[in-house]
């Protein structure tokens, strides 16, 4: 039974290359094609997911660097957030960190692209 996990881990293990390199061995060496119906039965199975999934709406701006214009971006979160210039400072000198939570998509798309013309690197989430 050891045999069987210790070969059930490596084929866990295997790269993508590796497994792609196991296929046309079985195949080639030994005759064994893969199942026809297993492409099938993985299309069918993500309809229900795709179903459940709902447009995001609203999103976090998260400064992940300020970047070289350090001070730029700082008097750019100064003015958004309505922070002090201390408290915009300590913010950037803490990044990583989200700026602004439950934007709609433009406000937060239209924040971020600011950000990142002023040198910044921004996510939303």
């Amino acid at each position: 039974m050891t045999e069987l996990k210790v070969l059930a881990e490596q084929l866990v293990n295997l790269t993508v290359k590796q497994a792609n390199e196991l296929s046309d061995i079985l195949k080639n060496e030994y005759g064994i094609e893969p199942a026809a119906s297993a492409p099938m039965m993985m299309a069918a199975g993500p309809a229900a997911p795709t179903e459940a999934v709902a447009e995001k709406t609203t999103f976090d701006v998260v400064v992940k660097s300020a970047g070289a214009s350090k001070l730029a971006v700082v008097k750019l979160i100064k003015e958004i957030t309505g922070l002090n210039l201390k408290e915009a400072k300590e913010f950037v000198d803490g990044v990583p960190g989200t700026m602004k939570e439950n934007l709609p998509k433009e406000e937060a798309e239209t924040i971020k692209r600011k950000l990142e013309e002023a040198g910044a690197e921004v996510e939303l989430k």
